[in-house]
């Protein structure tokens, strides 16, 4: 063991050469080192690997001596435990257990989650161009992407998957099919689907390409005969800037844009990198976009716009929601600090946090924590600290509410998101539309529909003729909605009855019973036009594509109306910026 050898001479020279302070913990490490050299020496290597050969202090030592402690233990446990041990899920337990410590983003990715890594960071991956979900009790195909191998191929949105690669699919192996079906550009997959009232099945073999995930999912003039842009961005991936640019330069070849309503409502986030980006695209050259911060000074660092700005001076409303978070709030951020654009909608998720993502052995990978991020203002919006209580967690900057102020002047608050400069309540489907699609109700109704109607067009469907149809389907499927507490009343009912000194309560909660069943009798009817909107929307991926439906809902969509309203009213949009 010449590394062993060498770590231990090196010390010993350090110990030497260094002032009396910081010779203390290196000799306390060298002295341990050789009276541990068998036990140690996968020890030694792994903090070497974490770079002995600098400064030393005490925290090498702790590691060194729990690295030991932890390989005996494992050791130990995974030979002398009384049943059987599978040293591989023990360890990976270990490793989920001591990240479980931290943050919920530092993870460890094992082999099998490798794919997932490189969608985030590529933004492709090998497939045939599909997404599927559980509907009810089936796992089913809910789009098929548009010039992939599954749409050229004929699979339908609505088709049931029975089988991968002779491999029966139900709602418990769900979790499995992704893996399945992914692979290699080249190879190729089987696939067996359902479709049809008359449930017939179908073989498929398809070759796998490479897919590359949208990030703009919807770029167009929304009303269409306005000079007003909307862009939906679903994500971050390493291709959102150059979508972004392409597509903006698409639309001004079109006709000159006056207005801009930029949607990051339900993206979860992305590369920071690319947040940067996409913000250089609309701030001016040399304002500060983003600041991030490590665990020492040395490690903060400011990103600037470096770009002339695609749209200089066009008015701007940012959209955003509970689910904007990560990189959708440095964009928002950005925005908003600098006086860009007006952020509307409902208070960000409230994710402050960078993570860095560290190639390890065997295919797997470490997904860790390595900053905070800062806004122009130099707030973090981070919501939760995960410190708080924590004893592994040593120093760290607090997670407070603080005042700060934009370019213009602007109160915004740091430790609790973005928050929007206009609310937007958040729409909200009513509970019976839920049911119906948690249910998988709407979506066979649709599959059902279109398999008969293919060549109607979709702008000529009569609604009333729809909901009839619909209302006729639930009632040969003996549907019946219960509202929220109908439940809880046939367990009170039941208990009631059981207890001598409650029985004279139970006609009343009989009473409550029977309104509540009179409420889901007229529940479908009173929510007509929104349950029809769905199935619209739903039926518009059939005859068209998943762009196509964000469209159709932007004529229901009250944050989109909202947010038009404000960029054609210059005065309430100049008051809301403090603009002069």
């Amino acid at each position: 063991m010449k590394i062993f050898e060498k770590t231990v001479e090196f010390l010993k020279r350090k110990a030497r050469t260094e002032d009396t302070e910081e010779k203390r913990p290196i000799v306390r490490v060298a002295r341990f080192l050789k009276k541990r050299k068998r036990s140690i020496g996968i020890a030694v290597l792994a903090v070497v690997s974490f770079g002995f050969y600098g400064t030393f202090g005490d925290i090498y030592f702790e590691i060194a001596k729990n690295i030991d402690i932890f390989s005996r233990v494992y050791r130990e446990i995974t030979l002398n435990y009384v049943d059987e041990i599978n040293p591989e899920e023990f360890i990976r337990a270990g490793i989920r257990g001591m990240l479980n410590e931290l943050d919920p983003y530092t993870v460890f990715i094992d082999e099998k989650r490798q794919d997932d890594i490189d969608l985030i960071t590529k933004g492709k991956y090998g497939g045939i161009g599909i997404t599927i979900g559980v509907r009810g009790e089936e796992v089913l195909i809910v789009e098929v992407m548009e010039g992939y191998a599954a749409q050229k191929q004929g699979i339908l949105p609505g088709d049931i998957l029975y089988e991968v690669s002779g491999k029966s699919i139900t709602t418990k192996n769900y979790d499995d099919v992704s893996k399945l079906v992914k692979g290699a550009p080249g190879t190729f997959v089987d696939l067996r689907v359902i479709r049809g009232t008359q449930k017939d099945t179908l073989d498929f073999t398809l070759m796998r390409e490479e897919i590359t995930v949208k990030n703009v999912t919807y770029a167009g003039f929304v009303p269409e005969n306005s000079n007003n842009v909307y862009i939906k961005l679903s994500g971050f991936s390493r291709t959102a800037g150059e979508e972004l640019r392409s597509e903006i330069t698409r639309l001004q070849s079109i006709k000159p844009i006056n207005s801009v309503v930029f949607d990051l409502r339900g993206n979860p986030g992305g590369l920071l990198d690319m947040a940067i980006d996409v913000a250089n695209k609309f701030l001016n050259k040399g304002e500060l976009i983003v600041s991030t911060r490590g665990r020492d000074s040395l490690s903060e660092r400011s990103y600037y716009a470096v770009q002339e700005p695609m749209l200089p001076s066009v008015p701007m409303v940012v959209l955003v929601d509970t689910g904007s978070a990560s990189a959708s709030e440095i964009v928002a951020g950005a925005l908003q600090d600098n006086d860009r654009a007006v952020i509307a909608g409902q208070r960000s998720f409230g994710k402050g946090l960078v993570q860095s993502v560290t190639a390890l052995s065997y295919n797997t990978s470490l997904k860790v924590t390595t900053s905070r991020y800062y806004t122009p203002s130099g707030r973090s919006i981070q919501k939760v600290d995960y410190a708080v209580g924590n004893k592994v967690i040593g120093k760290h900057d607090s997670v407070l509410t603080s005042a700060f102020r934009t370019g213009n002047g602007r109160l915004v608050y740091s430790g609790q998101g973005i928050t929007p400069d206009s609310m937007i309540a958040n729409y909200e489907r009513p509970d019976i539309v839920k049911d119906l699609m948690a249910k998988g109700l709407i979506f066979e109704f649709v599959n059902i529909f279109f398999s008969k109607n293919k060549n109607t067009n979709f702008e000529n469907i009569d609604k009333n003729a729809l909901f009839v149809q619909f209302n006729e389907f639930l009632t040969d499927k003996k549907y019946s909605y219960q509202p929220p507490g109908t439940k809880e009343l046939e367990s009170l009912l039941e208990t009631f009855g059981q207890n001598k000194n409650y029985l004279h309560l139970q006609d009343k909660v009989k009473d409550l019973s029977a309104d509540l069943e009179k409420i889901s009798k007229t529940m479908l009817t009173n929510y007509r036009e929104e349950t029809t909107t769905e199935l619209l929307a739903e039926l518009s991926v059939r005859y068209f594509n998943s762009a196509y439906r964000i469209r159709f809902l932007l004529d229901y969509d009250p944050g989109f109306q909202t947010a038009v309203q404000i960029l054609e009213n210059k005065k309430l949009y100049d008051k809301i910026l403090a603009i002069k």
